[in-house]
């Protein structure tokens, strides 16, 4: 259906061990030049993070990677490790979509706190409508972005604030933002309601009913994925905080 440097297949997904050994493999025969002149097309500043996660230990960062991708308006395909297989994940920040070998909701059903980045290229497939039309994948593929950032914030592995919203900082949701194709109910529909009408920092947020300071945390870093969320380094409240919002 499209060209890619790595060889999974749809529906039918490659076992981890198997991509790996591919990885391996293409390294020792020089392909890893092939690999990294793709990822050369990226903007420098793209770059710049993408090579920071890899100096992490090259796992996980699933949101972190999403994160930059949104930042940077670019379309990247990340190889996620799921279970013991590889998912293809490719994200359209421009056009608000992701595809995905398996339905949305099953998608949504993993336990999105197991997955990890085995591997990150340009995307080569195109949105629905492109005039390449051999380079789109079938429609039901296709889904909104928005809910699995949330859920992926909401349930997966990172449980601390994104770096580019951590520190002495208050936060409040821009106005206008769109979040009716999000699951909020309960105590999280609470918190939105608060946040759009006051800035409130982590400390205040972590006290809310039926919070605490992980589950705050989460929230802040699905809403500053929905491109939702202001955050001011000025304001009273980023002051009066109390305690350092970061990892103790």
């Amino acid at each position: 259906m499209f060209e890619s440097t790595l060889p999974f297949g749809e529906p039918d997904l490659m076992r981890a061990s198997a991509f790996r050994r591919y990885l391996d493999d293409a390294a020792r025969r020089g392909e890893a030049d092939t690999m990294a002149s793709k990822l050369s097309t990226l903007s420098p500043s793209l770059m710049l993070d993408l090579m920071r996660f890899e100096q992490d230990g090259g796992q996980g960062g699933v949101i972190e990677i999403l994160a930059a991708c949104i930042r940077h308006a670019r379309k990247l395909v990340l190889h996620l490790h799921s279970r013991d297989r590889v998912l293809p994940l490719t994200v359209f920040p421009v056009e608000h979509l992701v595809h995905c070998p398996m339905p949305a909701a099953a998608f949504m059903a993993l336990p999105l706190d197991e997955l990890s980045v085995l591997h990150v290229e340009p995307a080569v497939m195109r949105p629905p409508g492109d005039r390449v039309e051999a380079l789109v994948g079938e429609p039901q593929h296709y889904s909104a972005l928005g809910p699995v950032l949330w859920e992926l914030a909401l349930r997966g592995s990172r449980d601390t604030l994104l770096p580019e919203i951590s520190g002495q900082a208050a936060y409040r949701i821009s106005p206008g933002l769109n979040l009716r194709l999000l699951d909020l109910s309960g105590s999280l529909a609470d918190a939105v309601a608060r946040l759009k009408r006051n800035t409130s920092n982590l400390r205040d947020m972590s006290m809310w009913p039926g919070f605490d300071r992980e589950r705050a945390m989460r929230l802040l870093n699905g809403l500053y994925l929905q491109a939702g969320l202001m955050v001011s380094r000025s304001h009273p409240a980023a002051a009066n905080g109390g305690w350092s919002n970061s990892r103790q």
